[in-house]
């Protein structure tokens, strides 16, 4: 089994704040689906600790890794899903409460999709705060559901440190429970995303 060093040990107890947590996330390379230490192509979900020995990751390992560090922070580790259209790809944030609001931490390689102030009542308004910013490069809005958070503590002890990948987390977020954003009808009629939005939405951080 892996173990943290004392660096990385000393790196986390740093970030002792969902902003500094954001920062870090940040400052990783884009994970683009390739298995780092392989070098092979295909899909990744890397442990905390096989985050930082990459320094890299796509939004799934950002916010399971964000979520982790804010556990050791005196927060809980939950992640949430963002489900969209079968044409776009979901998106998962790491939740967290501060004085009785809601924020997100969320690893992205776009402009849009990114970290929320905790100002946010519950679950619903921090989700809905995404809506208009999901949207494909025609303009079609596409998020629809939205899962209640999952607590990262039911792995038990050790998932932080594993060498495998954490497909287990990947499937329990497809099994928990998710809420529509609205009933079917509406969105027959949505307005697509304007140009000037698509065309910000391209910005990247990393390129592939």
């Amino acid at each position: 089994m892996l173990k943290f060093t004392q660096k990385e040990k000393i790196l986390m107890h740093k970030l002792n704040t969902p902003a500094k947590v954001q920062d870090f996330l940040n400052s990783l390379s884009f994970n683009f689906e390739k298995t780092a230490r392989r070098g092979e192509n295909g899909e990744t979900l890397k442990s905390p600790i096989m985050v930082l020995r990459t320094r890299s990751a796509h939004c799934a390992e950002g916010a399971i890794l964000g979520a982790y560090i804010l556990s050791l922070h005196g927060f809980q580790p939950f992640v949430l899903h963002l489900k969209a259209t079968g044409d776009d790809y979901d998106h998962v944030v790491a939740p967290f409460k501060v004085n009785g609001f809601w924020g997100a931490l969320s690893k992205t390689n776009h402009a849009v999709l990114r970290y929320r102030e905790p100002i946010y009542k519950n679950i619903r308004e921090l989700v809905m705060s995404y809506f208009h910013e999901y949207f494909l490069d025609n303009g079609k809005k596409t998020l629809r559901s939205y899962s209640k958070p999952l607590n990262l503590n039911i792995f038990g002890r050790c998932w932080e440190v594993e060498e495998k990948d954490l497909w287990k987390i990947d499937r329990e977020l497809d099994k928990i429970k998710h809420y529509n954003i609205a009933p079917k009808i509406v969105f027959k009629n949505l307005r697509k995303a304007e140009k000037i939005e698509i065309k910000a939405g391209k910005i990247i951080e990393f390129k592939k």
